[in-house]
């Protein structure tokens, strides 16, 4: 019997290459018909390795789920950007390369960001989603979060509603 390892750890600048891949792939096929072709293209193509790389160093905290060796998923958490909401802690993005959805490490990832803002200190979270990105609607409602503020995300000539779910 093989045991498959599953870890959880911050990004490092070594990850780079693999955070990129899971940004553009994740990216594509998360909002693919929802943002405008260009506006997506740019925000995938300006992600590349050495802003990951950057990113590292930078002044958000950046998970990965590391699965056997190859990085599945990230998950970037700092202080809420929102100043007019109460909750202290912000998940800014969680994201999955595609064939590593639906199998639990989306919650594990979830989760880990969740206990580390709480470990600093933080008093409730916040994660912004696209209103119609219904596979986010869902992971997030799942996961316990209230749909409490809506806000707008401007993509080029297309402006798209965003919903803020919140855990206090």
């Amino acid at each position: 019997m093989k045991t498959l390892s599953i870890d959880v750890r911050p990004g490092e600048p070594r990850d780079a290459f693999a955070i990129a891949d899971v940004h553009r792939v994740s990216w594509l096929q998360a909002y693919a018909g929802l943002i405008p072709h260009r506006p997506l293209n740019h925000m995938v193509d300006r992600r590349n390795e050495s802003w990951w790389r950057k990113a590292t160093r930078g002044p958000a905290t950046l998970l990965v789920v590391d699965v056997a060796g190859v990085i599945a998923g990230y998950a970037t958490l700092g202080l809420n950007r929102a100043r007019a909401l109460p909750q202290e802690g912000e998940i800014y993005e969680i994201y999955l390369r595609p064939e590593y959805q639906g199998i639990g490490l989306g919650r594990i990832l979830f989760g880990e960001a969740k206990s580390l803002l709480r470990s600093l200190g933080c008093k409730g979270l916040v994660v912004w989603c696209l209103e119609d990105s219904h596979h986010a609607d869902r992971f997030f409602r799942t996961a316990g979060g209230r749909d409490l503020c809506e806000g707008m995300e401007d993509f080029g000539e297309k402006n798209l509603k965003k919903i803020g779910y919140i855990w206090d």
